[in-house]
């Protein structure tokens, strides 16, 4: 099942203007815990996807709030030039089609 069918909200953002973090959110604690238990979202995903070492990731799952988070370092540092994305909110995209086999 695609990430993008089963998750709330699956975003980025600017964590400064080095970093780009990651959330993906499920609106209920039984799904959040399925794909939690699947162990598909990790680090060593994130790190394939975004072309960085796996050190590079900080990768965090949030219980009470039913929720991933990922930062990774940006190849551009926010706002230099050849940022094409001065906010970070449109690096979420390689996450939408990852599969989860739930």
């Amino acid at each position: 099942m695609k990430l993008k069918d089963i998750a709330k909200v699956i975003r980025s953002k600017n964590a400064g203007p080095f970093y780009v973090t990651l959330d993906v959110m499920f609106s209920d604690a039984k799904t959040y815990q399925k794909v939690k238990a699947t162990g598909a979202l990790n680090a060593d995903l994130i790190a394939g996807l975004y072309n960085v070492e796996p050190g590079q990731v900080r990768f965090f799952e949030y219980d009470p709030a039913y929720s991933f988070k990922a930062t990774i370092p940006r190849r551009i540092v926010s706002g230099d030039f050849g940022d094409t994305d001065s906010y970070g909110a449109q690096q979420h995209a390689p996450l939408l089609d990852v599969d989860i086999p739930l």
